[in-house]
């Protein structure tokens, strides 16, 4: 599968990467790096379309002034591209890193990442703070299910941290394929790969815990759908939105019986966890 990359310089106050990525993500792009004064985003060549981009009123003057530059990324060279970019990452003591990198020998959680297209290498702030939670929580014998799973970072710390069943989720098929490989890396044989979306839940049992990781959109789209699949008492973990994208998470998560506990912040990124009442 190619990819284009998207090249967005000249960014101020006016134009906000945040603001930016939370755009570009309602048109399908699906991974970003930022910069200082730029953003690089990138989304699946068959997807890509200019007129999206023409939509956006406040790209008008990138668009003038010849700022957003756009490269194709061949299916064969996509590797090459991220080792040459790709850090590892320590979160407390969960250390996340790619085969060219050394083990942490001090940390508790050693995790190996096949460093691919997929969305979910740790270093962006919407997964950074659901590794923070599973670390802070219990998820002994626990079931567990990760939608828009990217590369199944977190079902794999979650095998890892005693959970008995999981399954990880994601609609497209280089990260299906991405999470498959990692769970092998690792040495995981309990975590379920499915190339889907919500519509597979239908199939399922109940779980014990459930990570969703999208984006605002999505999550409330399918949250009554996550509610259904939940036990009494479970609890669901939500990231991929900004802060004041909060209140609209809790009123749909309201209206399906999921009760707010608790919310991170980073860069006004959110993520936060809800209990089915």
């Amino acid at each position: 599968m190619n990819y284009y990359k998207l090249t967005f310089s000249g960014l101020d106050e006016k134009i906000s990467s945040e603001i930016l990525v939370a755009f570009l993500a309602e048109y399908g792009y699906e991974s970003f790096e930022e910069d200082e004064n730029s953003l690089t985003a990138y989304i699946q060549e068959d997807i890509f379309k200019e007129e999206d981009l023409k939509s956006i009123e406040f790209l008008k003057p990138l668009l003038k002034a010849n700022k957003i530059k756009r490269e194709l990324i061949e299916d064969q060279n996509w590797n090459a591209v991220w080792e040459s970019n790709y850090d590892p990452v320590r979160i407390k003591n969960c250390f996340i890193r790619a085969p060219f990198h050394k083990e942490d020998p001090d940390a508790r959680y050693n995790i190996l990442l096949s460093v691919k297209m997929a969305f979910g290498t740790a270093h962006h702030e919407t997964t950074s703070m659901m590794i923070e939670y599973i670390l802070e929580n219990d998820f002994n014998d626990k079931s567990v299910l990760d939608m828009g799973s990217g590369t199944a970072v977190l079902a794999i710390l979650a095998s890892m941290k005693g959970a008995a069943d999981l399954y990880a989720i994601d609609n497209d098929e280089w990260a299906y394929s991405n999470a498959e490989e990692n769970c092998k890396l690792n040495n995981i044989s309990n975590i379920h790969c499915l190339l889907g979306d919500a519509d597979n839940l239908k199939d399922l049992q109940l779980f014990d815990i459930v990570f969703a990781n999208i984006n605002k959109n999505i999550l409330l789209r399918d949250i009554n759908r996550y509610s259904m699949v939940m036990k009494k008492g479970s609890d669901i973990y939500f990231s991929g939105f900004y802060e004041e994208d909060l209140d609209d998470i809790i009123n749909e998560c309201n209206k399906n019986s999921l009760e707010f506990v608790s919310k991170k912040v980073k860069n006004n990124w959110t993520s936060a966890r809800f209990k089915k009442l």
